[in-house]
């Protein structure tokens, strides 16, 4: 069999979570950059927008992370 028609390994479990940790730093990111901008536009003295878009952010990434264990333990079986 050459290169070619060799069927392809899936990739070790660990290394296809190795990006969970950039991905949500990335997320709370810019919802806390978002939400700063939109602050200071609106002009509110207490950050409602910066809180509620990183808690937004933060539940966004964790359902990535969910549906990615998912998917990960549903190829195991």
């Amino acid at each position: 069999m050459n290169k070619l028609q060799q069927p392809k390994k899936p990739l070790n479990k660990f290394i296809r979570l190795t990006g969970v940790g950039l991905q949500m730093g990335i997320t709370m990111y810019v919802a806390a950059y978002i939400g700063k901008k939109l602050d200071t536009n609106y002009g509110f003295e207490k950050k409602y927008f910066t809180l509620s878009l990183v808690i937004l952010g933060f539940l966004a990434s964790l359902w990535s992370l969910l549906a990615q264990l998912k998917k990960i333990n549903e190829e195991d079986k």
